[in-house]
């Protein structure tokens, strides 16, 4: 009998993670059907998109205050959905708020709900794992001790698979024709990353201007890539930089490349990026890097009191200290992003013994394979279940 599965990824890194295990799902069961919430990733996977998630993509209680009338349709949708199509599973990927409820939803009907990269509750709400113990069924953790932290919460059902990232960035190509011609451009490359969503862009791009206004009052000779997902985003980028203007001498220097993140990474000596996945790729790429992420005054009076993660970044969290310096942060960093920045450029060795230890943490955990494992254990599962009907 064929398997109806729902997928529902609200982010884009969750659209590409959707969308590896929507082929992994298909390799499994090659009539399965695919159905659910995503992007443009997972619809070129095979899957029937019920509605285009990722386009709301936010963060921040302000942000999800404004779409609060959007997100309970979506809820309303995902119920129509499973009364009507009843999926043998639903999977979850990552976005935490919204799919808290759809999964209350699902497990109201009696439909097995897997997470897959499962919200990292271990670092800021811990007192959620009841509503773990209510509305999942099991957890497909992305990092090695979420296991034991949730057993040692009275949930057994988690189990570490390794991150989706990394099923990509093995077989990814990267245009290495680009990345020797703007060599020639430069010796030095410094790679700017955002963030993808616009109070990231908002929050962090003016403070990173400034980092790059004092370095270049040292070291004029270093240009900037700034890594654009896509033409929308590179507007956003353009906006801000529109709304802090700069000498045409300095602007210049500020290069916006679409859909080059991966060139640009192997280009860059050294990096300034806003907290978030990406710096597991910055980790494979063993690229020196300062996380930034700024914040509002009472988001950070919040975090301070919520936050038991040592640290933010996903990275220094494999490694256990922080190899990416990290600045959570209320005000402007700009200064210690800067110093960072000159010290690799002007310290070879320095940069040098940075990429080392990176390099060590991209072999010891930058292993493909998630999403394969996930489907596999899905199959496994649900079988085993089916058994004991």
């Amino acid at each position: 009998m064929s398997k109806r599965i729902f997928i529902s990824a609200g982010e884009p890194s969750g659209d590409v993670h959707g969308s590896n295990l929507a082929k992994a799902l298909k390799s499994q069961w090659p009539d399965v059907e695919l159905i659910g919430f995503g992007g443009p990733k997972m619809a070129e996977a095979g899957v029937n998109l019920n509605y285009k998630l990722t386009d709301h993509a936010v963060m921040g209680f302000g942000k999800v205050i404004g779409k609060i009338g959007t997100f309970l349709g979506i809820i309303k949708q995902a119920a129509t959905i499973f009364d009507e199509q009843r999926p043998d599973a639903v999977v979850l990927i990552d976005y935490p708020g919204l799919h808290w409820w759809i999964a209350k939803r699902a497990k109201q009907r009696g439909i097995p709900v897997f997470y897959h990269v499962p919200p990292q509750l271990w670092a800021w709400a811990g007192w959620r794992v009841k509503k773990v113990k209510d509305r999942f069924s099991y957890l497909f953790c992305s990092l090695p001790f979420e296991p034991k932290w949730y057993a040692d919460r009275g949930y057994p059902y988690a189990e570490y698979v390794g991150h989706p990232f990394f099923d990509d960035l093995d077989k990814r190509k990267v245009d290495e024709a680009w990345v020797e011609q703007q060599k020639a451009r430069s010796d030095h490359w410094l790679a700017i990353l955002p963030g993808s969503r616009q109070q990231e862009i908002e929050g962090n791009l003016p403070m990173m201007i400034k980092a790059i206004e004092r370095v270049s009052k040292e070291r004029p000779d270093v240009r900037y890539a700034v890594a654009c997902l896509s033409d929308a985003h590179k507007a956003k980028v353009e906006k801000v930089l529109h709304d802090h203007p700069l000498p045409a001498w300095f602007i210049d220097r500020i290069e916006l490349f679409v859909a080059r993140t991966p060139e640009i990474l192997r280009l860059a000596e050294m990096a300034w990026s806003v907290s978030g996945s990406v710096s597991l790729e910055l980790m494979y790429e063993t690229v020196p890097t300062v996380i930034v992420y700024r914040v509002k005054p009472i988001q950070m009076r919040m975090s301070d009191v919520l936050l038991k993660a040592p640290f933010i970044t996903l990275t220094n969290l494999l490694a256990g200290w922080d190899v990416m310096p990290e600045y959570p942060t209320e005000v402007d960093v700009d200064k210690e992003m800067a110093d960072w920045a000159l010290l690799w450029l002007n310290d070879p060795t320095e940069a040098k013994r940075k990429r080392e230890a990176l390099a060590a943490l991209r072999d010891q955990y930058c292993q493909p394979g998630a999403s394969v494992t996930v489907a596999a254990r899905i199959a496994q599962i649900l079988e085993a279940w089916s058994k004991l009907k």
